[in-house]
């Protein structure tokens, strides 16, 4: 990978971005919003570290969701239809330095943005020290690279950036609903549990969780090694959703405009 045109590539990106009045609404401000009014909801005000890490960590599946997945999609969209993709796969670049090229600014905006969330929740909200704290990265890493190849395939069913909006909904409401939902739905039928653990930001809020507190709300916390038996799962779900959404992206992506 030629990294000198991957940051060229990349720099180009993040001054593009920075000039997008909604995607920086949407990846800075909006989160800003929420953790505002987390903190004065008085949902944490009990001391329950569970119930806060929860909110911490439910923030953080928000970033992801913002700032790299929608803004993605919007601008992998953009630069199909202004043929920049076409020009760039004609050039040096590899396909896959291109789509990390491009994807690079929205990375670097949530990494920024979970470090800050998790250092307020760790002094506003009275978090303890991560158990675990490469399981916490792996949930991290692993759901970046999740929804990186997930705006990747959205894209190919978005036309526009404006159909974005729409394209984009079933993946934010159904990510957002069912990393709440799924920690705390003990009686639900095991069919409706499954398939709310199943979704991509799901196995990503139960790392992070088990790798913070060593667990997920649904049993005693653990410590570091006794921890892994429990994201076993979490991560194996992980797993396949980046090795199918590799091989939907690898098939699938569409470099040039739609005839």
């Amino acid at each position: 990978m030629n990294t000198v045109k991957v940051r060229s590539v990349g720099l180009a990106e993040l001054k593009l971005f920075g000039r997008n009045r909604s995607a920086m609404f949407s990846a800075l401000a909006v989160p800003l919003i929420i953790a505002a009014a987390v903190s004065t909801s008085g949902i944490t005000s009990d001391g329950d570290a569970s119930a806060a890490a929860l909110v911490v960590t439910s923030l953080l599946g928000y970033v992801l969701l913002a700032a790299v997945y929608y803004n993605l999609v919007t601008a992998y969209v953009s630069r199909r239809e202004e043929l920049v993709l076409k020009r760039l796969r004609a050039g040096e670049l590899g396909d896959t330095a291109i789509l990390v090229a491009i994807a690079a600014p929205m990375v670097a905006v949530a990494t920024a943005q979970m470090v800050v969330f998790a250092g307020a929740g760790a002094i506003l909200l009275g978090l303890p020290v991560p158990v675990n704290v490469p399981l916490l990265l792996l949930g991290v890493i692993g759901g970046v690279v999740v929804f990186v190849l997930l705006a990747a395939v959205s894209s190919v069913v978005t036309r526009t950036t404006e159909s974005a909006q729409v394209t984009t909904l079933p993946v934010l409401l159904g990510c957002l609903i069912g990393s709440m939902l799924h920690p705390v739905l003990d009686d639900a039928p095991a069919v409706v549990s499954a398939a709310l653990r199943a979704l991509p930001l799901s196995p990503v809020v139960d790392l992070m969780r088990l790798g913070w507190l060593g667990t997920t709300g649904e049993g005693a916390p653990a410590g570091f090694t006794g921890v892994l038996g429990d994201a076993l799962l979490p991560a194996a779900i992980l797993a396949a959703w980046i090795v199918a959404l590799l091989v939907a992206v690898r098939r699938g992506f569409r470099w040039e405009p739609r005839r």
